[in-house]
């Protein structure tokens, strides 16, 4: 059996996944910049968004979002009527891991008290109490799967990382389902309370 070697200079050439045999490429759409913005919304068809059948999957990176307010949430909602409200229904779940700079507290944890809807219409939160400290922020992405899709429910998973009373790294994993058979055509972010500054990016996933 032959041994396929890859050199530095063949994987620094690679500028797009699809230059690897198997995976899908990644399609930069979009990039927001939220400065002491209320919320950021991506809409399909306005300011160069696509948001529709042309990709199967969606990525949105978020770089050092950090809130106005202390111990405020970042959080998410869906729009069927290109963002006229922002309201579908969601079935969510969610757990994480986190621990302390002085390692005397650590653990994994369900933490559906705190984020899980049960066909909530409300926005789904992706963490809990981020800080507002100067250093403070959180980075992260969230997949949203087919979302023009007119047959199956809207499907999606978040990580994100950030820091929590200015002493804990912690990291969560939601995920979930917009409970919709209509096209989801704009998605909104923002905090749950005040306004917030960093960078949202959306991507298609080829």
């Amino acid at each position: 059996m032959s041994i396929v070697k890859l050199n530095n200079q063949a994987v620094k050439n690679a500028t797009a996944f699809g230059s690897i045999t198997g995976l899908g490429s990644m399609i930069f759409i979009k990039k927001l910049t939220a400065s002491s913005s209320a919320t950021l919304s991506f809409v399909d068809g306005a300011s160069s968004v696509v948001l529709d059948n042309t990709y199967k999957e969606y990525l949105f990176t978020f770089k050092n979002i950090h809130p106005e307010t202390n111990l405020s949430e970042f959080s998410f909602n869906l729009s069927v009527d290109t963002g006229s409200n922002y309201n579908v229904q969601k079935t969510t779940t969610s757990f994480d891991a986190f621990n302390q700079e002085a390692g005397s507290d650590q653990g994994l944890r369900y933490d559906g008290d705190n984020n899980d809807l049960a066909n909530g219409t409300g926005f789904q939160e992706l963490h809990y109490d981020l800080g507002n400290g100067n250093d403070s922020n959180l980075c992260g992405f969230l997949h949203l799967f087919n979302p023009s899709s007119s047959v199956f429910v809207k499907h999606f998973m978040a990580s994100v990382s950030w820091q929590y009373h200015d002493t804990y790294a912690i990291q969560a994993h939601t995920a979930g389902y917009g409970n919709t058979t209509s096209a989801v055509d704009a998605i909104q972010f923002k905090m749950s309370s005040g306004t917030f500054d960093g960078d949202i990016c959306l991507y298609g996933i080829a």
